[in-house]
């Protein structure tokens, strides 16, 4: 069997890796991961056919000419990976910021890219690419001369972050937040403060430091028990004033000093998040007023936080992803927000588990003492909870986005602020054209 060094001599003849066959182009290095309802072996021969230097192969599973055996090409994967992490900054070793969270992992990654780039050459997790196959495939985009790199982890079980350290091995850490999410996965909130918690671990195992929010209370009590000296930052932290939204002004605002940081961002909560990545640049080296210049020219493209005007509305679009800490957050967000009529289509959250029809019927009970025009509501939980909470006759709950779309079609709303959040498989992007 090979060995990774040789591997990777391999890995940097190449144009770089692939693990798609659908996405093969001349010069990769294709390597054949198999799971449940896929197996890359069988396109290995179909991708040096299109000129992959080499096709990296469970062994026994398919062998030939530019064929690799491997025992396990998702082990192997990662180990190049691992390689490449401890050998891709030379003499000097690449620093690496480690990210995760509840909420916020991608934009706050985005918002770090952007406030590093402004006086360094960065590397970072592209997309949500954050899992035990995307976190190797972000290492291993990795190029030389690269001054630091940004590497998100996602996590939906208990340890799903540590194959992940292991990969990137990060000097530096921040958590956005811990909060409700994923609780099938994880048993109970407890759960998702030991999974995320194992970043503070390997980065006090390693005498690195972490970025604080010194407002959360929650992450404060995990940094101080890890007996970690963190970078504080956070809104009443640093004495910062976030400033309300308007028609007028409806992105955030950040009132830092003498300073007013104006961004394309939406949300109140997305303050910390700005703020995470002025502390990260200015911890490496960048200018502060650098950082935030880069910050205030970002314009979000990932259905995270993003305002739309169409001809009939103004859009707040926050439709990736959706659970109790999230949800919770827009709409508080939302209810700040001065307009003369406002209406709310959220989606089901999904994988809350045994507490699915309580966290739905608490952001019932949230819309019900907010003022809003409208509220149309997705999703069986949703609909299960509904049954148990009485609401106003002009709310609306449809079992999909489709069946919404099509009420929208024929009852279309005009001049409001609408909020538009829902979990990835709820598919609430499905009503906008009709918004």
């Amino acid at each position: 069997m090979i060995t990774t060094e040789k591997l990777y001599e391999v890995f940097l003849s190449s144009e770089g890796i692939c693990t798609d066959s659908r996405k093969l182009f001349p010069g990769c290095l294709f390597f054949a991961l198999k799971g449940e309802n896929f197996d890359g072996n069988a396109y290995a021969a179909e991708a040096l056919e299109k000129g992959a230097v080499a096709a990296v192969v469970t062994a026994g599973a398919v062998s030939g000419p530019g064929m690799i055996e491997v025992p396990d090409t998702l082990t192997a994967l990662k180990e190049l990976a691992r390689y490449h992490r401890d050998h891709v900054g030379g003499e000097k070793r690449l620093p690496v910021l480690g990210l995760t969270g509840t909420n916020g992992k991608t934009t706050t990654k985005e918002l770090v890219r952007t406030a590093l780039a402004a006086g360094l050459k960065v590397s970072a997790t592209e997309g949500n690419l954050n899992n035990e196959i995307g976190v190797p495939l972000s290492v291993l985009s990795i190029k030389p001369g690269t001054d630091v790199a940004v590497i998100e982890m996602g996590a939906s079980h208990p340890d799903d972050l540590l194959p992940l350290l292991a990969v990137s091995d990060p000097d530096y850490g921040i958590i956005t937040n811990v909060g409700k999410a994923h609780l099938e996965g994880f048993g109970s909130f407890e759960g998702v403060k030991r999974a995320k918690g194992l970043l503070y671990d390997h980065i006090a195992a390693k005498g690195g430091t972490v970025l604080l929010n010194g407002d959360d209370p929650i992450l404060s009590e995990m940094a101080a028990a890890r007996s970690l000296e963190p970078v504080l930052y956070g809104v009443k932290t640093q004495g910062c004033t976030v400033l309300p939204p308007s028609p007028e002004h409806p992105y955030l605002r950040i009132e830092k000093g003498d300073r007013v940081i104006q961004t394309h961002l939406v949300g109140s909560y997305n303050a910390p998040n700005v703020l995470a990545a002025i502390a990260a640049a200015v911890l490496f080296g960048v200018p502060e007023e650098d950082a935030i210049r880069a910050i205030e020219a970002y314009i979000p493209s990932n259905n995270r936080s993003e305002m739309a005007r169409t001809e009939r509305n103004i859009l707040i679009e926050d439709f990736y992803n959706a659970n109790p800490s999230s949800m919770a957050a827009a709409l508080e967000n939302f209810a700040s927000v001065e307009a003369p009529l406002k209406s709310v289509l959220l989606g089901d959250m999904r994988e809350l588990g045994p507490d699915s029809v309580a966290e739905h019927e608490s952001v019932i009970q949230r819309l019900a003492g907010m003022s809003l025009d409208k509220v149309f509501l997705v999703g069986e939980e949703f609909g299960k909870a509904l049954k148990k909470t009485p609401v106003p006759s002009s709310w609306h709950w449809f079992a999909t986005s489709d069946d919404l779309a099509e009420f929208l079609g024929g009852n279309p709303l005009e001049g409001e602020v609408l909020l538009v959040k829902g979990s990835r498989g709820i598919r609430m992007e499905k009503v906008l054209p009709k918004l």
